[in-house]
């Protein structure tokens, strides 16, 4: 552990600043997008061509991993650049009842789970660290790190927000089960039901950009696509939703499966062309060269998806729950129209924005990442030789090209520089490996406990 902590002191201060102004950052996250989906992951069926773009303007990695198979504990480990049993946020953030078709009455919901529970106020995340740096921030989209005024983006660190705070809504009246979720600032609006919400998402980003493009900013544009809807109406909630324009790029099919398959992939071809449009704002304003883009899905593809050549999907140990599509751009940084298999995860966001940044890390925090750019350079091999999953009593764990899994749908010991679909348990053939991996989770486990206890969950 002291060996990676001088590795990660001298990554992170390895990228210097070549511009007049530090780079702006903007890291834009989609919702349950699989593997395969996207042309330059080798999708022929689903159009993104604006995410072609930029895979090719800059690094399209291959084994780059979340630190949870679902969104809430994702996504605060990105943002805290700490394990989800680090930072607190180790498990959803969700109401029990919200897929039976149950309306919460405005009293119940207001002291529901989903509600009043939020990642610990004592994290520091990167918004707190580039907002302190002298950074306009603003974030458009799923929040999904509690709703309570003192969880909000708002007190994080960003100057604007607009977005929902909850795990999924309805694309069109912004309701979570009929309960009215989109926030503007710390209020609660409704003033744009109606509209497309990947639009009210864009357009956000799009003035936030025209604001600020004249001082370093961080734009944090966290899509919902290609999430299902959250809808009373069961036909709506096992759908994705789509403006009627989207929709008709592709056939409906025959099937119930086909047609929200449909659905899917033109909400993935919406936010795509949604994020081409941030592009070109950029362009706009010739600050393309100075702006770091990082572009990932919050976690492996639903039911929906294709995840492709990865065994299961969100919210599974499998590859197909953990390993995700990503997009790195920043123009004289990091290589263009370059593919890389370093083993990278989203832990790495933090400090690679703060090292784009020229931002040191916040001191006296232990971090779990290191900054990616010198790997992306091809001037270093990654640091990362370990990797660790647990989602109550489900774990994995990968060291080097060995993952070993014990969970509910997932169990084996797989080498995934051979198996990447994770067909072939090599568990009987290889027990020793099983039990180094069993003690190598052991320690990380013993590291977790004994960090400082953070909440919503733990017991302290």
């Amino acid at each position: 552990m002291r060996a990676f902590a001088l590795l990660l002191t001298f990554v992170c201060c390895s990228t210097g600043l070549t511009a007049d102004r530090p780079a702006n950052i903007v890291l834009i996250v989609s919702d349950d997008q699989g593997y395969h989906d996207l042309g330059s992951y080798g999708a022929q069926d689903v159009q993104t061509p604006h995410l072609d773009r930029l895979a090719k303007e800059g690094t399209r990695l291959t084994s780059f991993y979340v630190a949870w198979n679902a969104c809430t504990p994702s996504r605060a480990a990105f943002l805290t650049g700490r394990y989800p049993q680090r930072n607190g946020t180790y498990d959803m953030i969700r109401n029990d009842r919200v897929d039976d078709g149950y309306l919460y009455k405005a009293d119940e919901y207001a002291v529901s789970p989903e509600h009043i529970l939020g990642t610990d106020i004592r994290e520091i995340f990167l918004s707190q660290t580039l907002h302190d740096a002298g950074y306009a921030c603003g974030c458009f989209g799923k929040w999904d790190g509690g709703q309570l005024t003192r969880y909000l983006p708002m007190q994080r660190g960003f100057d604007d927000f607009y977005g929902f705070c909850n795990t999924g809504i309805d694309y069109f009246t912004h309701e979570r089960y009929g309960v009215p979720s989109m926030f503007d600032g710390n209020q609660i609006t409704t003033k744009d039901k109606g509209t497309y919400c990947t639009t009210l998402f864009r357009d956000h980003a799009l003035d936030f950009i025209d604001r600020n493009h004249e001082r370093p900013f961080f734009l944090y544009l966290p899509f919902n696509a290609p999430h299902g809807a959250s809808n009373l109406d069961p036909e709506i909630r096992g759908t994705v939703q789509a403006s009627p324009e989207y929709l008709a790029r592709y056939p409906a099919g025959d099937t119930k499966a086909s047609r929200r398959r449909q659905g899917y992939m033109a909400a993935v071809t919406e936010m795509d062309a949604a994020i081409g449009d941030v592009l070109d704002r950029l362009d706009q304003y010739e600050i393309a060269d100075n702006t770091l883009v990082i572009f990932f899905s919050d976690n492996g593809g639903s039911g929906l998806a294709n995840n492709a050549p990865l065994q299961g999907r969100k919210s599974t140990m499998w590859e197909g729950g953990n390993r995700v599509p990503c997009l790195v751009r920043w123009p004289g940084h990091v290589p263009a129209n370059q593919v890389s298999d370093q083993f990278l995860s989203s832990l790495e966001v933090f400090p690679t924005a703060c090292a784009a940044a020229g931002v040191e890390l916040p001191q006296d925090v232990t971090y779990d990442g290191f900054d990616l750019l010198p790997v992306l350079r091809n001037e270093i091999a990654s640091p990362r030789i370990e990797m660790f999953w647990q989602r109550r009593d489900e774990v994995a764990v990968r060291v080097g090209d060995w993952k070993w899994i014990d969970s509910k749908k997932a169990k084996g010991l797989y080498h995934l520089a051979n198996d990447i679909a994770e067909k072939n348990d090599l568990s009987a053939k290889h027990p020793e490996k099983v039990a180094e991996l069993q003690q190598q989770l052991a320690q990380w486990q013993s590291q977790m406990e004994a960090a400082e206890p953070r909440g919503p969950f733990r017991d302290y």
